[in-house]
């Protein structure tokens, strides 16, 4: 009987490693690439929705040339790069 108690939690600790703590390292690790990946010049927009250029990057922040004048934040406050990519995948 405790074999069998044994399994089925062995098998419930899989399943919940490969439906929820899986899928949750990949996406941190493809927003990690993606913030490194940024670049001065890209069009990007925040996380807030607004819409910019990058003007300038350091190590953890970034500044955003928008219409209103230039905004300093975050990396990860960008959620979105408006590229060639981009526009033809819509």
């Amino acid at each position: 009987m405790s074999i069998e108690l044994g399994l089925q939690l062995l098998l419930m600790v899989a399943i919940f490693y490969f439906l929820m703590i899986r899928p949750q390292q990949q996406r941190v690790k493809k927003e990690k690439a993606f913030e490194s990946d940024l670049k001065a010049g890209d069009k990007v927009i925040t996380k807030s929705g607004i819409h910019g250029k990058i003007a300038e990057l350091s190590e953890g922040t970034v500044v955003v040339e928008t219409m209103a004048g230039k905004i300093k934040m975050e990396r990860s406050a960008i959620s979105l790069e408006l590229t060639a990519k981009q526009v033809e995948k819509k």
